[in-house]
């Protein structure tokens, strides 16, 4: 009976009436055959055959096609769910990540690119009604991923960010914000958010990034900046060794604060400062509750009587009754 409903599970108390049809047979058991008074029955001893000890079974098959019609008045089925979601409002978002060599300190643990990395698959993992593309920049900018709503790819592409000589090390903050406006600027969605993250300030590019900020709000683009970094000190990369390992001394935390607030004010966004990996993941979780989706969701019930089949047991029962007591036990009655 397992995903089996009742459409009309009231029915079962009908059930009731079967102890009172057990009773009524019992009371009138000895009036379902003729009788014949004589003075003496030594002449019909072991006339007792099975056939006449299975006749008060006619009882019992009458009991079990009430209890099929019961059960098929109740109506039995089972159903199957499918879901589909149609996304009425939907967001395109692109993340601006800064892949610098300051992204390896250690005051996140183990480092502020690898938190970032955790924190930014899991923003994805939640986002999957909306299309998600990344940029990644240093002194200078790149597309990693064109806005997609595959998540597959997007989450492929975090993984493998990482620091390396592809960009040139520096803060280009203007670069960043440019080239993620430029993968929005002509995208149809109802709205379009930039996540743009850095842990430095701005000291490379030939893209200011007040006139970066200005395109965002020419084209409706909200963009919520995020400072990464603890207050005060933290281990940086200063050198690389021989065996190429990085080397790390205690340096002053810079973020340009008034810089990042000023782009989140200017396009209607919002600025966060993430100091520890606790407090990142708070952040990217109040941008995913700020940005919400909304869905529409259609359920589809598909039914599946199983009535039936007790129906016709029941009818099977009765003519079955019927049958011997108009052949085999005729004589009976």
């Amino acid at each position: 009976m397992e995903k089996i409903t009742f459409l009309n599970p009231e029915f079962f108390w009908l059930f009731l009436l079967i102890p009172v049809v057990v009773v009524w047979l019992f009371l009138k058991r000895n009036h379902q055959s003729a009788t014949l008074k004589i003075s003496s029955v030594e002449g019909f001893k072991g006339s007792n055959t099975l056939l006449v000890r299975l006749k008060p079974f006619l009882g019992v098959l009458r009991l079990l096609a009430l209890s099929s019609l019961i059960v098929a008045m109740a109506r039995p089925r089972t159903v199957d769910i499918s879901n589909k979601t149609k996304t009425t409002k939907g967001i395109d978002i692109v993340m601006a990540i800064d892949v610098s060599g300051s992204m390896l300190a250690k005051d996140l643990k183990p480092n502020r690119m690898e938190a970032l990395k955790r924190v930014a698959a899991d923003f994805v993992d939640q986002r999957p009604n909306d299309r998600i593309g990344l940029v990644v920049y240093a002194s200078e900018a790149y597309t990693k991923t064109p806005v997609t709503s595959d998540k597959a790819i997007i989450s492929e592409a975090i993984k493998s960010i990482k620091y390396d000589n592809v960009l040139q090390d520096g803060t280009g903050i203007g670069m960043g914000l440019a080239t993620a406006v430029n993968r929005l600027k002509d995208s149809k969605a109802k709205s379009k958010v930039i996540i743009l993250l850095t842990d430095g300030v701005n000291n490379a590019g030939f893209i200011e990034p007040e006139t970066a900020s200005d395109i965002a709000k020419q084209y409706g683009i909200k963009v919520y900046t995020i400072g990464i970094g603890t207050n005060g000190m933290a281990m940086f990369p200063y050198a690389v060794a021989p065996n190429g390992q990085f080397l790390f001394q205690m340096m002053k935390v810079e973020i340009d604060e008034q810089l990042m607030k000023s782009i989140a004010r200017k396009t209607d966004g919002k600025y966060f400062r993430a100091t520890s990996n606790d407090k990142l993941a708070e952040i990217y979780a109040a941008i995913n509750k700020l940005e919400t989706t909304e869905i529409q969701e259609l359920k589809f019930y598909d039914y599946d009587e199983k009535f039936r089949p007790f129906v016709w047991f029941a009818g099977f029962l009765v003519l079955l009754e019927i049958g011997l007591r108009n052949t085999v036990y005729k004589s009976f009655i």
